[in-house]
């Protein structure tokens, strides 16, 4: 089969809290192009992204979704006593790391991959509109053109990427399971690709050194790279810590609770949405912290969040009632909800830049609030000249997607791409992108069970009738190491019965370096798959060639027989 003509390259941002995907088709004039017309979006918020959220009915029907889901149920409930609809939102957790009692409660009848895949849904349908005035250009292209990059977090293992497969083909992203025109890399590298693509101003050469901070909604992720010979990128230093802008959120919530009550609070935010309380506490918080005029910010309770005056009791209740439901923030007021957070993103670049003293930029994405920003700048433009916001710093992680499909495919021309066209060279090496030379140890040994001639030494209980014993044979040690697409191969035989038509292979694990049969303890089955045979009697070579594959995002499986491939697929099971 030929190798497909992808002309269009998607970047979809999945993320916990919001969504977003970015686009270039082949010899674009436009260069890249981010989503900016969302269902419902709002004139007063960035419409970049939409919000990573569902609303189901009783019935479980999604009826709404991103920034629309986001704020209509606090006015349904208002109008409506008899509305039983309810929010999803941080669903994309269940494919991490978090212990299960931290994860977000789902309603009954819901399950994580079901909502994974009715909002990849939604998010498809805006794909597909988007790239609408696409097609009328090329009245020809096929959906098999379209070449998918998906950004998922850098500690997401096969489980958590099959995972993400699986619900990208439900939701109709792919036509089959292990299609090639989906791909996934890494949220870390997508962003390092989009800042390293916007260098040409910033001197990045091999062997200089640049920092990327991504203010994330939770997180905030410092990564130090280091740019080697031929424009490739190597991790050198990475932290993270909990300390995103959502905790400049909790900050005022923890501040309005210290006024109403913290047993109120608590009640209001277990049911009801504090989006539009929060919302009115950002604009003009930062006004406050630049110009620091005397201006005073005043809440409205009524307006803002009405059911929460039932919860208030007590001498808070009294207060609030002599205040007319108002809470005043003043500078200092505000200072004090944002510096604890700031002060942390401080510290850890303190340390970051610290391990990495030779770095000559730092290159600022996400969620940069304009305080933060002057707060890093007043810091560290003594230690460091060259500190950047790239373009479209929420976007980063999208457009990093694209520019690795873009190189990876080599789609675009390369005054389109903005490359030093003099070298003959591309922001990433082109077969691999991001860190190309990445390496990694293999966790376990993977083999698979064949049948060979029983000899004498081999225990005689595993002898079969035929004088044959199934043994483990190891295709990839425990202690490799691997580099990206290495491949690793074994020719298997069909048995002597020539009516047979179908082979199974069974694929095993196990943290053990010597093992020797399927069945030891720790050998664990890893993937049953079939392969069709064709007909003895035709006289075909009928020797078929395992091959397992290590790509950058997955493991992978390949059948040969006679130079073709008959069958492939990506592998994901509990390690």
């Amino acid at each position: 089969m030929p190798p497909p003509d992808f002309r269009v390259v998607v970047g979809i941002d999945f993320g916990t809290y919001f969504s977003a995907f970015a686009f270039t088709y082949r010899n674009s004039s436009y260069g890249i192009e981010s989503q900016g017309d969302w269902p419902s979006k709002s004139v007063r918020e960035p419409d970049i992204r939409t919000p990573t959220v569902l609303e189901y009915d009783n019935q479980l029907n999604v009826i709404s979704w991103g920034h629309y889901a986001e704020r209509r149920p606090i006015g349904r409930q208002i109008r409506n006593a008899q509305y039983q609809g309810f929010i999803v939102r941080l669903f994309k957790s269940y494919l991490g790391n978090m212990a299960q009692d931290e994860k977000p409660r789902l309603p009954k009848g819901l399950d994580y991959k079901r909502v994974i895949t009715d909002y990849l849904k939604e998010l498809n349908k805006v794909i597909k509109k988007a790239l609408q005035h696409i097609q009328h250009r090329w009245s020809c292209l096929d959906r098999s053109q379209i070449f998918k990059i998906m950004t998922i977090p850098a500690e997401y293992d096969e489980k958590a990427r099959y995972i993400m497969r699986e619900c990208a083909f439900k939701a109709g992203i792919i036509d089959t399971l292990h299609s090639e025109s989906l791909q996934f890399i890494t949220e870390p590298e997508a962003t390092a690709i989009y800042c390293f693509r916007s260098s040409e101003k910033h001197n990045l050469t091999p062997g200089s050194t640049f920092l990327v901070v991504d203010y994330g909604v939770d997180t905030v992720d410092l990564v130090t790279w280091t740019v080697l010979p031929n424009n490739k990128l190597s991790i050198t230093e990475r932290t993270n810590d909990f300390c995103g802008s959502t905790y400049i959120d909790r900050e005022f919530m923890k501040y309005i609770a210290s006024i109403v009550g913290k047993l109120a609070m608590r009640t209001f935010e277990e049911n009801h949405v504090t989006f539009w309380l929060i919302q009115s506490f950002r604009d003009d918080a930062e006004y406050m912290l630049k110009h620091n005029d005397g201006y005073t910010k005043s809440i409205d309770i009524c307006e803002l969040c009405s059911p929460l005056k039932k919860y208030v009791q007590g001498d808070e209740r009294k207060r609030m009632e002599a205040a007319d439901w108002e809470i005043e923030l003043d500078y200092e007021t505000v200072k004090s909800i944002f510096d604890p957070v700031v002060e942390r993103v401080l510290y850890l670049m303190r340390i970051q830049l610290e391990k990495s003293r030779a770095t000559s930029t730092i290159f600022l994405v996400g969620e940069l609030s304009k305080y933060l920003l002057r707060r890093i700048k007043s810091e560290f433009s003594s230690k460091v000249s060259d500190i950047a916001v790239p373009v479209g710093p929420l976007v980063a992680v999208s457009r990093g997607a694209v520019y690795y499909g873009v190189c990876k495919k080599k789609l675009l021309r390369q005054d389109i791409l903005n490359l030093d066209d003099t070298a003959g060279q591309s922001i990433v090496e082109p077969s691999l992108g991001v860190n190309a030379t990445t390496i990694r140890t293999l966790k376990h040994t993977y083999g698979i069970e064949i049948r060979s001639e029983w000899k004498p030494g081999d225990p005689p209980q595993r002898r079969t009738a035929d004088g044959h014993i199934y043994v483990f044979k190891a295709l990839a040690q425990r202690g490799t190491i691997v580099s990206d697409d290495c491949e690793f191969k074994y020719e298997l035989m069909p048995t002597s019965f020539p009516h047979q038509t179908v082979m199974k292979i069974e694929l095993y694990i196990t943290c053990d370096y010597t093992a020797k049969y399927c069945d030891e303890p720790g050998v664990k089955l890893f993937a049953q798959l079939s392969v069709e045979l064709p007909d003895a009697k035709v006289k075909l070579d009928r020797t078929v060639t395992v091959s397992l594959i290590f790509r950058k995002k997955e493991t992978r499986v390949q059948f040969r027989m006679a130079g073709k491939t008959y069958g492939e697929t990506s592998l994901a099971r509990d390690l």
